[in-house]
């Protein structure tokens, strides 16, 4: 495993790492079982990042991941979850007040049964005002950070540009650490574009979804996937043209996301102890520099096409 350092928190990560939204049944169904023998997975061999969310199954991931990790030394990894975004008997709802921040930390501890967290994260500021993350919700996990409830502050965004405005108006050193997804993959790399300016502010970066949401996999997408149909055809000929050579789509995917140092971890998802195992196993691979080529080229005609404006 290759251990990098989130910013300037001090933690040293490995660079491929377990994102436990499938432990919430967000793409498939899940059998809790298996779920948990993922993350034993994850651990023994040798991942050291776990990441979660409140709104990841209506905290059913969290319980999940919960029962997990009370049975693994608390010093052989770090958690980071999330606040923001909920979710509640079916539905979807949203809130980045203060007191609702403060009050989501201590239930998700309850959940993962553990006395502090890592990294707290602002869920997907896209769907938040703004002025509210930096002058309200920010200052109530700098508070908890203070008094050592969390570690370390961060922010999540599918928008690239969201996080530039967020770090220009809170003091500095409020964000720690950026987590971008479908934004470093085989069909986009337009977060190359933005770290330059989170190294100058001294802002880590995590990269999530090397499978842009289930779009680069041999098993397909889920129904309510966004990318356009014409990113779909893409996709589909780039893993066929990976299966004619021998290499899955899966591989090249993740090989490809791990292999820049300037990202501190890269997370993937998976409720499958034996995906686990291989997804490990494609992160410790070289990456094979002349297929990423052809893949690319099949993906200029839309490349960076993705369904956001970044």
């Amino acid at each position: 495993m290759e251990y990098r350092e989130i910013g300037k928190t001090g933690m040293k990560v490995t660079n491929i790492s377990f994102g436990a939204s499938s432990l919430g049944g967000v793409f498939h169904s899940l059998k809790e079982e298996d779920g948990i023998d993922a993350v034993y997975a994850a651990i023994d061999n040798g991942i050291n990042f776990i990441d979660v969310s409140p709104y990841y199954g209506h905290q059913r991931a969290e319980i999940v991941l919960g029962k997990a990790l009370k049975e693994i030394n608390r010093n052989w990894f770090y958690i980071s979850t999330k606040i923001g975004r909920y979710g509640k008997n079916g539905i979807n709802y949203w809130d980045y007040s203060s007191g609702k921040a403060k009050d989501s930390v201590y239930e998700s501890m309850e959940r993962l049964h553990v006395d502090y967290i890592d990294l707290i994260n602002v869920h997907d500021i896209e769907f938040a005002d703004l002025e509210q993350i930096c002058y309200e919700t920010l200052p109530a996990l700098t508070e908890l950070r203070r008094e050592g409830v969390v570690k370390h502050v961060g922010i999540t965004n599918l928008n690239l540009r969201h996080f530039r405005y967020v770090i220009e108006h809170v003091p500095a050193g409020t964000v720690e650490s950026v987590l971008s997804f479908c934004h470093y993959t085989l069909n986009d790399d337009s977060l190359t574009d933005y770290l330059d300016y989170f190294e100058s502010k001294g802002v880590g970066v995590i990269n999530a979804s090397p499978y842009s949401m289930g779009l680069l996999t041999e098993r397909g997408i889920p129904d309510w996937h966004p990318a356009p149909d014409a990113l779909k055809r893409l996709s589909r000929k780039a893993i066929a043209h990976c299966r004619s050579k021998g290499v899955s789509i899966e591989q090249l995917a993740i090989t490809f996301s791990v292999n820049n140092p300037r990202i501190a971890t890269t997370l993937f998802s998976s409720a499958c102890p034996e995906n686990v195992v291989k997804t490990i196993h494609y992160a410790n691979k070289l990456l094979d520099t002349e297929l990423l080529k052809e893949i690319q080229a099949l993906f200029e005609p839309g490349f960076r096409d993705t369904w956001v404006n970044t």
